[in-house]
């Protein structure tokens, strides 16, 4: 695997999982077991996760129009992402 595919995986699996922080972090605001001030911290992590999201995905179209990529970026980004995830699925199941 060259440099170049291994960029294009990382960054496409960074999007998915940023998008799962999203869609965990929209289930935390809707539900209505919580209080108040803990939903709106739950909003704001869904709509800090959905440009992260967008800039994974158009990090990932401009390696993929132009070929201009940087892999030690998508192995950190993907790394922020998947610990990011863990964080939230771990407060998830704590409240």
């Amino acid at each position: 695997m060259n440099a170049y595919t291994l960029t294009v995986f990382t960054l496409l699996g960074a999007m998915v999982v940023q998008i799962f922080v999203l869609a965990l972090a929209i289930e935390g605001y809707l539900r209505n077991t919580l209080d108040r001030g803990l939903r709106w911290s739950w909003l704001s992590i869904a709509v800090g996760s959905m440009p992260l999201a967008l800039h994974h995905g158009y990090t990932l179209e401009l390696a993929l129009r132009t070929g201009l990529y940087d892999t030690r970026q998508a192995v950190l980004v993907a790394l922020a992402s998947l610990f990011f995830a863990l964080g939230i699925y771990g407060f998830r199941r704590r409240a």
